[in-house]
């Protein structure tokens, strides 16, 4: 099997996330349930929200603040999950509860094993 990285992207505020406290709150049910569905299959390697507090690390400079894109979406979660088909984590992707926010995207990195 290949582990895959999902990297959950929301827009975001000048100093925060744009959900709630009471959004995120109404939202983890549905987390729960999209995260136990890949449990349950046994493919779930890892998986954390962010908090909003970063520091971008250049070869000349720091920056506090995540690194956000221009139409200010960041990375605001990630999950690893294994499975035997990108299909399968697109499908996963599709039903993905951040989804629901405007802006919000799923990105799917397949992960290179690398020894240590």
């Amino acid at each position: 099997m290949t582990e895959y990285l999902l990297l959950f992207r929301n827009a975001s505020a000048p100093e925060g996330y744009l959900a709630t406290t009471q959004d995120m709150a109404e939202d983890m049910p549905r987390w729960q349930a999209w995260i136990g569905n890949i449990a349950v299959q046994g493919k779930l390697v890892s998986t954390a929200p962010m908090v909003y507090d970063a520091t971008v690390v250049k070869a000349d400079e720091n920056e506090s603040g995540p690194y956000k894109a221009p139409n200010s979406v960041l990375v605001s979660g990630y999950l690893t999950a294994k499975s035997d088909t990108p299909e399968e984590v697109e499908e996963w992707a599709k039903s993905c509860p951040i989804l629901k926010y405007p802006e919000s995207s799923v990105e799917i990195r397949a992960l290179v094993p690398f020894p240590i």
